[in-house]
C-alpha cells in the first residue's frame, strides 16, 4: 500500500508517517513537501524507527509519486496564525491543495484523504474539481468526536477511553454533538443540562484556546495517530468500524452537494456505507445549517483554473 503524504515535512504529516510505521500495516510511506531539507531530516530519523522493528518503508518523494498513490493524504497548509476560525485559511489552502490534487485525474483509483482545513469546504470543492468518485474523497474529522469524549469524560470524572460520543456536521463551530448517542463503558449515558453546558463550553472553546497559545503547531499527535488509523481502515476495509469522516452527501440526511462529517464505514479503498442515524429535529436543523455554510464557502473560493485533462 503506497501512502503519499503531501505536507509530509509538517507536524501533522510527519506524525502520520511515524504512526503508520508503528502501526500494523506494511506501508510504503512517501513524504512530499516543498521543504526538501525537512523531508530528508524526517526520513533520516524515521529510518531508525524501522530499525526498531517497525514495518514498511519511508522515503522522500516528488510530484510523480502522487498519481501512483493508493492513498494520498493531504496535510499541506498555510502557516498557522492566531484566529478564531479555520475559515481564515480557506483561499490560501485551496491553492495549496489544488496544486496537489491537479496531479490526479478522474480515472485515478486511489483515495484522497484531506486533513487540511477547513476540511469540509475543501472536500466539497475538491470533489467537484477533480471528478473523483465521492466516496473516495474523504476528510479527516475524528478530532471533533475525540474532544467531545474528552469533555464528557472530564464532566463526569471518568478516565480517558470510557466514553463513546459523536460529532457530525461541519468541522468547526457548526459541529453537532449527538448527546443522545453517548455511552460509557458501552452503556447509554444521559447528561444533565448543567453537564451538557459544561461540555459544550469545552468543545466550543477548544480550538480558540489552542490557537491563542500562538505555539505555531496544531494537534499533531492526535491527528497523526487518527489519520494513520483511518488510513489502515481504508486500506484493509473495516466494515465493522464506524468513523466520522467528511464525505460528499447526495441525499443522505436530506443534504445534497456538501461534504460533511457523518458516520461511515470502509471497504478497501473507499467509504462503503454512510450510516444514516436518526436525528432529532434540532440536530437535523444543525446539519442543514452546516451544509448551507459549507456550500457557500466552497462556492466562494476564488476562481482557480480547472484541473488539466490527463
Amino acid at each position: 500500500m503506497k501512502v503519499v503524504i503531501a505536507g509530509g515535512a509538517g507536524g501533522v504529516g510527519a506524525s502520520v508517517a511515524f504512526n503508520l510505521l508503528l502501526g500494523p500495516g506494511n506501508h510504503e510511506v512517501v513524504l512530499l513537501d516543498r521543504r526538501p531539507e525537512m523531508v530528508t531530516s524526517h526520513v533520516m530519523d524515521l529510518e531508525q524507527v524501522l530499525e526498531q522493528g517497525s514495518l514498511g518503508s519511508i522515503r522522500g518523494g516528488a510530484d510523480e509519486d502522487v498519481p501512483t498513490a493508493d492513498i494520498l493524504v493531504v496535510a499541506a497548509s498555510a502557516p498557522l496564525t492566531v484566529n478564531e476560525s479555520r475559515m481564515v485559511y480557506l483561499d490560501a489552502n485551496a491553492r495549496i491543495v489544488a496544486r496537489i490534487a491537479d496531479l490526479l485525474s478522474a480515472r485515478w483509483a486511489g483515495v484522497l484523504l484531506v486533513v487540511t482545513n477547513p476540511v469540509d469546504p475543501l472536500c466539497t470543492w475538491l470533489q467537484r474539481r477533480t471528478g473523483i468518485e465521492r466516496r473516495r474523497v474523504l476528510g479527516y474529522t475524528l478530532n471533533d468526536s475525540l474532544r467531545l469524549r474528552t469533555g464528557i469524560g472530564q464532566a463526569l470524572g471518568l478516565e480517558p477511553g470510557r466514553v463513546e460520543a459523536w460529532m457530525i456536521g461541519e468541522h468547526g463551530s457548526l459541529a453537532v454533538p449527538l448527546f443522545d448517542r453517548v455511552s460509557v463503558d458501552g452503556a447509554p449515558a444521559l447528561l444533565s443540562e448543567a453537564r451538557r453546558a459544561v461540555v459544550e463550553e469545552f468543545i466550543g472553546s477548544w480550538y480558540v484556546r489552542h490557537v491563542a497559545l500562538d505555539s505555531g503547531r496544531s494537534s499533531t499527535w492526535t491527528s497523526g495517530l487518527g489519520v494513520a488509523r483511518m488510513v489502515c481502515a481504508i486500506a484493509d476495509g473495516a466494515p465493522d468500524q464506524i468513523w466520522p469522516a467528511s464525505v460528499m452527501l447526495c441525499g443522505e440526511y436530506g443534504i445534497d452537494g456538501a461534504s460533511l462529517s457523518v458516520p461511515v464505514s470502509f471497504r478497501p479503498g473507499a467509504a462503503e456505507r454512510i450510516h444514516q442515524w436518526a436525528l432529532t429535529p434540532e440536530q437535523r436543523q444543525g446539519v442543514a445549517q452546516a451544509a448551507d455554510f459549507v456550500r457557500r464557502a466552497a462556492e466562494g473560493i476564488d476562481d482557480l483554473p480547472p484541473a488539466q485533462p490527463r
